[in-house]
């Protein structure tokens, strides 16, 4: 791990093979080693208040509503230029991580060492290449679509260690067959147990195939992705155990213990700062405030608050929203904002059930999560009368139990692409500071809205002309 730390130090910064200085790379091991970062994070402020469930302190807001992500976002602006932003190295970061496993993929064999060892290391970097592959054509380019997906553009598929390559953009299509591809072969020679929770595991695995499938609306591959998941770990951590009071002392599930985190991936810039993001990013919005029971579901009474003058910097008292409560950090109790866990897999099985026709199965998965999230421990929800029904619970749940990260910015786009489940999202704001100079305003959000894509960062574009947005705002 303090190798690949020491190597991996800048998202501009790639290895190469036999670096000048005191270290290579030259052992099967130091490849292997090379897999995981323990800093694998996800900066989310080019894209994360594109959502119903997401709010930001008002003085952030007023008067950035042409000038950051933030505000255009937030104020559903599509007239701001948004192609001159930097994106917070979010692309760079990404293909900075697909170029490192590239460099274990392309390299390992050549190294000396066990060959079980190197189709380990090869199998495990394929599966994060994929991840970054699904991350990337779900910002940049639109929700997979069955009947234009082929036509759509989508993202660079990065498949070889290439420093001086300027590849062309593939199609949504492509890209999604590339990931399935990947994980189809790779995931099977995961193992089950790996020297650390970094190196991606089998349970893993299987519950990110099941995502992409379901993203992809493969749903019986979803079905039986996800039960293999769930045949591995389907540990769930019972919120009832965790106490009203007395959180600061409670640190049953910190750090690597949380036995339902499938992997390790952060929000912001690494798991040291990520508390730091919560308060930029860790506000859910009055809308989603009062879909909870907030007396009754742990999810909100253990996590979230809306008083108290630790958090007045970041937050407005009085807007009906809320706040992630500062003390959960990763030494209190790991929640992994971007990374998969098994409640996510209990979700997608319960979803591909729905599709299927398979109503009571999907209301089981959903109560056997719920179980663990609802006060007393009674997760039963209603029998859903018909599959929407069913999978606007789940829609629901989603909400509720996956905050933050990527989770409703992606259900958006896809759902949107289905008529029945599109959603035009609108709120009012100001709430407190409303003055002539700034009067309440109500900002919509359409199901076709461009802001859904983000543009391609400049500097990307600028060393790859090939890279062409994937909207019509192009400069």
């Amino acid at each position: 791990m303090l190798l690949a730390s020491y190597i991996f130090c800048a998202c501009d910064s790639y290895i190469d093979i036999t670096p000048k200085g005191s270290i290579t790379v030259d052992s099967v091991s130091q490849y292997y080693e090379l897999v995981i970062n323990p800093m694998r994070c996800y900066n989310v402020s080019s894209f994360y208040m594109l959502s119903d469930d997401a709010w930001a302190k008002e003085s952030n807001i007023i008067g950035n509503e042409n000038r950051s992500f933030d505000a255009i976002n937030f104020t559903f602006n599509e007239e701001a230029e948004r192609t001159l932003l930097a994106d917070n190295n979010l692309y760079a970061n990404i293909y900075a991580y697909v170029m490192r496993e590239n460099l274990v993929i392309d390299n390992v064999d050549k190294a000396s060492g066990s060959e079980s060892l190197k189709a380990l290391a090869k199998a495990e970097a394929r599966v994060l290449r994929a991840w970054d592959h699904f991350v990337a054509v779900n910002l940049y380019a639109k929700a997979y679509t069955p009947a234009t997906a082929a036509q759509d553009g989508g993202v660079c598929i990065v498949d070889h260690y290439d420093l001086e390559a300027q590849p062309s953009k593939s199609s949504v299509e492509a890209v999604y067959r590339f990931i399935i591809s990947e994980l189809e072969e790779a995931v099977p020679q995961l193992e089950t147990r790996p020297v650390n929770i970094y190196h991606p595991n089998r349970a893993y695995g299987y519950g990110l195939l099941s995502l992409v499938y379901l993203f992809h609306r493969d749903w019986e591959q979803s079905r039986d992705a996800a039960l293999q998941s769930l045949a591995l770990n389907s540990t769930l951590v019972d919120y009832n155990e965790i106490p009203a009071s007395g959180f600061y002392s409670f640190r049953k599930y910190a750090n690597e213990n949380n036995p339902e985190v499938l992997s390790y991936m952060w929000m912001g810039s690494g798991w040291t700062t990520e508390a730091v993001a919560l308060y930029a990013h860790g506000q859910i919005s009055p809308e989603l405030v009062a879909l909870f029971d907030t007396a009754n579901d742990l999810r909100y009474s253990r996590f979230l608050r809306q008083s108290g003058s630790s958090i007045t910097n970041y937050y407005d008292v009085g807007s009906g929203a809320a706040i992630w409560t500062p003390a959960t950090d990763c030494t209190r109790f790991t929640y992994m904002t971007v990374g998969l866990r098994t409640a996510e897999v209990y979700l997608v099985l319960a979803e591909a059930y729905a599709r299927l026709g398979d109503l009571s199965q999907a209301k089981s998965y959903v109560e056997q999560l719920r179980a663990r999230r609802i006060k007393g421990g009674d997760g039963t929800i209603a029998m859903p009368a018909s599959q929407k029904d069913m999978v606007d619970q789940i829609i629901l749940e989603r909400r509720k139990e996956l905050l933050f990260g990527f989770h409703r910015f992606f259900d958006l786009k896809r759902f949107n692409t289905e008529p029945e489940y599109q959603k035009t999202v609108t709120r009012q704001f100001p709430v407190v500071n409303v003055t002539p100079e700034h009067p309440q305003q109500t900002y919509t959000l359409r199901p076709d809205s461009r802001l859904y894509i983000i543009p391609f960062p400049r500097s990307a574009r600028d060393k790859n002309p090939n890279l062409t947005l994937n909207t019509d705002e192009e400069r």
